[in-house]
């Protein structure tokens, strides 16, 4: 069954197609207050939502990352605060194996 099914398709206009998040890192500290470091910054910063009157999203709190390591962590509390779910693209597919409840854990050696 589509996931999808259920829910009612919507026209969008050029540009509110897409959901799109921003992904700001920090500057502050490379330098002295109120200048920057030109292609300089650090590894932690902030994600936020873009707004999209099409998709009903309405900008949220922005959610903090303090390395590179925590931003996918941080780009999925984003998703799951405004209630957008991801399907699967068909890239991704050849790395996931169709869903068994037969699946044991026991490997062929």
């Amino acid at each position: 069954m589509n996931k999808t099914e259920n829910i009612e398709a919507r026209e969008a206009t050029h540009g509110e197609k897409m959901i799109e998040i921003k992904i700001r890192f920090w500057t502050d500290e490379l330098c002295e207050r109120g200048k920057v470091v030109p292609k300089h910054g650090l590894t932690a910063g902030v994600v936020r939502i873009k707004p999209n009157k099409t998709h009903g999203i309405a900008p949220g709190k922005a959610v903090p990352f303090n390395s590179l390591l925590d931003l996918g962590a941080a780009i999925e509390k984003v998703f799951k605060q405004h209630g957008i779910v991801l399907h699967i693209g068909s890239g991704m597919k050849t790395y996931l194996a169709p869903h068994s409840s037969s699946f044991t854990g026991n490997s062929t050696k």
